[in-house]
């Protein structure tokens, strides 16, 4: 059976696959879930730390200064999803019903993933100081803009309560790693370059962390039972064909801007990818205490979908690398 299945998925993916079994038979609750979130927190704070230190100040500023990729990724996030939502509205939102279809607005006016897109980057042997300036930029913008999108798109009253506390929380648990292990460059950054090679199961390590930690809120939130089997199967078919749609957009849009593979990279995860940790908190503010069950499901889904195809995408990427392991190495 293992033998087949590793046929279509490798190693990485298969235990992927584990760990979601494994949060929805075995969820962390209790004390478990708060050991759990804060060896994901650490292991995102350590993913960032090594990413400032492995990364050169030239390499950090020419990711900083490649606007043409920031203004396609944020293109994606936060006017391609909502239009191609909002265009497929006569279709989704009968099959849905109306707490669902909110549900899928919301989702697609959020930011994108921060911590899971660099991390899949990194996997593929992407662009990695464009992707941390994208994607925590994203993260920060999307602070500001998600709410108007929402009330945009919903004609809800979506306020701005909370946001400056997401900002400090995003700063902290992202950006001031990173900037600690950039400034530690001078002294680790040696070690680091020495040491990469096992030093990536960080990456992976993190990504199975997240996993397991938001499939077991979501399992423990009621993910299972807070909608009936035939609407949860629906949900995740939608979800999938927006995801399919999205990641061939991407695609599609980078090549068709001559980016190279590298770029290409950054843009397919940073742009595809939906933020669960921005989402869940941010629609406690902007939605009624009934509402937000419905309103973050599809999100929960969503972000389930995108890891596990995104793991097998990013895997897929990498393999370049055995014949282009020059034009790969970091």
């Amino acid at each position: 059976m293992i033998a087949q299945l590793r046929v279509f998925f490798d190693n990485f993916t298969l235990i992927l696959i584990a760990v979601v079994l494994a949060a929805t038979f075995i969820p962390a609750h209790g004390i478990g879930a708060t050991i759990f979130q804060w060896l994901t927190n650490f292991a995102i704070a350590l993913l960032f730390f090594l990413h400032g230190a492995k990364l050169s100040r030239q390499a950090i500023i020419a990711g900083v200064m490649h606007w043409r990729l920031h203004i396609l990724i944020f293109a994606c996030t936060f006017i391609l999803f909502p239009i191609l939502m909002l265009s497929l509205q006569p279709l989704l939102r009968p099959v849905l019903g109306d707490e669902l279809w909110v549900g899928m607005l919301y989702l697609a006016a959020l930011p994108g993933t921060v911590q899971s897109a660099i991390a899949f980057t990194s996997m593929a042997r992407g662009n990695i100081p464009a992707a941390v300036c994208a994607a925590s930029a994203s993260s920060l913008v999307g602070i500001l803009v998600t709410p108007f999108l929402v009330k945009w798109m919903l004609g809800a009253d979506a306020g701005t309560t909370g946001m400056l506390e997401a900002v400090l929380r995003i700063s902290l648990q992202l950006l001031l790693p990173f900037l600690l292990g950039h400034y530690m460059r001078r002294w680790i950054g040696g070690w680091v370059e020495r040491n990469k090679s096992w030093l990536k199961s960080v990456d992976q390590s993190s990504i199975l962390l997240v996993v397991y930690t938001a499939f077991s809120a979501a399992v423990i939130g009621g993910l299972w039972t807070a909608v009936p089997p035939r609407a949860l199967l629906v949900l995740s078919v939608v979800c999938c064909v927006i995801l399919a749609i999205v990641l061939v957009a991407t695609t599609w849009l980078a090549r068709g801007l001559k980016f190279n593979k590298e770029d290409e990279i950054t843009i397919v995860f940073c742009g595809s990818k939906k933020s669960m940790a921005t989402g869940i908190p941010m629609a406690s503010v902007l939605f009624a205490g009934g509402a937000v069950g419905p309103a973050i499901l599809p999100l929960m889904v969503f972000h389930q979908i995108q890891l596990m195809v995104c793991a097998v995408l990013a895997q897929k990427y990498a393999r370049r690398c055995k014949d282009e392991s020059a034009e790969c190495e970091y």
